[in-house]
């Protein structure tokens, strides 16, 4: 009977066999996973306990799922055994292909070790086959491919027809922990894959709402912001500017698109722009608006990237320094001219005039110094003097308004427009000093460093004074003329400060309307003033003087009222081997010379 139904039995269990591998496929977890396959167990291949034990990261094993009891699932699901401990284990008893049978003749000595047991007492075995409350029986999961890594284990206990199972039985058990180890590969796959889509979407919406953060902190700032192109045929063209930019340089968005920085900064700052790193890179310099005229900016650089091995982008914050830049330029004006007259002050006038100086002689110049002075002046056009034909002389020829040491004319990217008349303008650059000297330099041609002696002297162009005597040798110098006001203490005190102020106002501006574009008038202190006039001759300074002194003569209204000033010129000569002060001295004798023989022959004629 039972040999004519073991065909049965075997067709019975391959149906149940398929339903529960079935049911595997079906789980949504892996803890529903890990409860089906104990189910599975206890469900069709007809055991009454069965325990599913897991592989954690640290390589012990975990109870994750119990079936048959709910006494058993509560108290040792959720527990821990070494992996030690089922090494030693899977290393006992009786191997049955993969399977592990641990006869309770053998499984006593394991009955204190860490893996959690649930086992109940009964009867000793009758029969050899008979099934013990303390046998072990145990299929490992491996993990598919030649590693054989081990998944987790499956513990049975109490089969139901209470015998030990028979080679159908063990290739059943076998069979399913197979299939139950790709369910449990496959759960913890898409277990994966979920977490994975979970957490791609959280960076996506975090990404999102960092692009939206970043867009609305990019188009709503108060400040300029860029976004350039880095690299490429297109370096450095703007891809995307905000509003704020947009209204400073009053152009479109759309036509902002169409250039790069270097189209929009001032030809003077472009060398700024392109030494400014681009990580990190500061610079202040002036970028064009539309209607021509030019804007202080302050310019910040960084390097974004649109992904981890994407593109890079030039982010470039722009601030209006407009305002800042106005009062600094105000202040260095203040610092070095006069308040009153707004001429060139003392310290200016020593800067200007040691621009010209080096402590070489001009004795050791010799020919060489001569020849280059000559072309100096030729190429300067002041060799020939005052040639009214020329530059127009002194005469009305010039702007009256004009101030060579007050820079109104020079124009450098502020232009009237910006209503900077009055300041002088700088070249670009941090530091007003060497900015300052650059601008005087490009506006009365003093275009050479102040030599120290032992530097070498390409550059510098040596002076050298002409002779005084009365043959006129036809050599050009740097004239400075020390002006003295005759009769202004009287005028002081008898009228007032404010009378004397508004007679130096105008005595300064006679003086600037009479010179050249190129010379110097600035206010030495008091009622002194001081003319530097280069590519003179002896007699083209003293004819400078005597136009002058008959400019300032003229009656000086002030308050309805003429007054009247003279004034005495002194005539010194800077030359290269003399100090800024030496120079200034000997003009100074000059003019108390020339003041004090004025004196005598007005003695004489009264």
């Amino acid at each position: 009977m039972e040999t004519e139904s073991e065909p049965y039995v075997r067709l019975s269990t391959l149906r149940q066999l398929h339903q529960v591998v079935a049911d595997l496929n079906t789980a949504r977890s892996l803890a529903d996973t890990l409860q089906t396959v104990a189910d599975g167990v206890v469900a069709g291949l007809n055991y009454e306990l069965a325990c599913v034990n897991l592989v954690r990261p640290d390589g012990d094993l975990v109870v994750a799922a119990f079936a048959g009891s709910s006494a058993a699932e509560a108290l040792i699901t959720g527990r821990v055994g070494s992996r030690a401990s089922w090494d030693r284990r899977l290393s006992m008893g009786s191997e049955w292909g993969d399977l592990r049978f641990i006869p309770h003749t053998e499984g006593w000595v394991l009955m204190e070790d860490d893996v959690p047991q649930w086992h109940t007492d009964g009867p000793a075995p009758r029969f050899e086959d008979e099934w013990h409350p303390h046998d072990r029986l145990y299929a490992p999961m491996y993990a598919s491919g030649s590693g054989r890594e081990l998944l987790g284990v499956i513990s049975v206990d109490r089969p139901r027809n209470g015998r030990h199972p028979g080679p159908w039985g063990q290739e059943a058990l076998q069979m399913y922990a197979s299939q139950s180890a790709i369910a449990i590969s496959n759960a913890r796959l898409r277990s994966n894959m979920q977490r994975a889509l979970v957490r791609l979407e959280r960076e996506q919406q975090a990404l999102r709402a960092s692009e939206e953060s970043f867009r609305q902190a990019f188009e709503y700032a108060p400040s300029g912001m860029a976004i350039a192109e880095m690299g490429g045929d297109q370096h450095g063209r703007l891809l995307r500017t905000n509003d704020a930019l947009c209204r400073l340089l009053g152009r479109p968005a759309s036509v902002m698109r169409r250039y790069s920085f270097a189209d929009l900064v001032h030809p003077e700052d472009i060398g700024t722009l392109l030494r400014t790193s681009a990580e990190g890179g500061r610079a202040e310099l002036r970028l064009g608006r539309r209607d021509g005229t030019y804007v202080w900016v302050s310019l910040r650089n960084s390097v974004v990237a649109d992904t981890a091995d994407g593109p890079r982008f030039l982010l470039t914050h722009v601030e209006d320094i407009e305002e800042r830049k106005r009062h600094e330029l105000q202040l260095a004006h203040r610092a070095s001219h006069d308040a009153l007259t707004g001429l060139p002050n003392s310290a200016e006038l020593r800067s200007r005039l040691s621009a010209r100086l080096c402590e070489r002689p001009a004795q050791a110049v010799g020919a060489a110094a001569t020849a280059g002075y000559d072309g100096y002046g030729g190429g300067g056009g002041h060799a020939g003097g005052y040639d009214s034909a020329r530059d127009g002389g002194y005469g009305s020829g010039h702007d009256a308004g004009h101030d060579t040491g007050h820079d109104a004319g020079h124009d450098s990217g502020y232009g009237s427009a910006a209503g900077y008349d009055s300041v002088p303008v700088y070249e670009s650059g941090p530091g007003y000093d060497s900015a300052y000297e650059s601008s005087y330099e490009h506006e009365h041609g003093f275009g050479f460093e102040p030599a120290n002696g032992a530097g070498p002297y390409d550059h510098h162009v040596h002076i050298v004074a002409p002779s005084t005597g009365e043959v006129d040798d036809g050599t050009k110098g740097l004239a400075v003329l020390f002006c003295d006001l005759d009769g202004f203490k009287s005028i002081n005190d008898r009228f007032g400060h404010h009378t004397g102020d508004a007679v130096l106002i105008e005595v300064a501006r006679r003086l600037t309307t009479g010179v050249r574009d190129g010379d110097t008038v600035a206010r030495l202190g008091g009622d002194e003033f001081v003319v530097l006039a280069d590519g003179l001759g002896a007699a083209d300074a003293a004819d400078l003087a005597v136009r002058l002194r008959n400019a300032i003569i003229p009656p000086i209204r002030v308050d309805g009222r003429a007054v009247r000033v003279g004034a005495s010129f002194g005539i010194g000569w800077a030359e290269c081997g003399m100090t800024v002060e030496e120079v200034l001295n000997s003009a100074d004798q000059r003019m108390y010379v020339e003041k004090r023989s004025r004196a005598k022959v007005q003695r004489r004629a009264g």
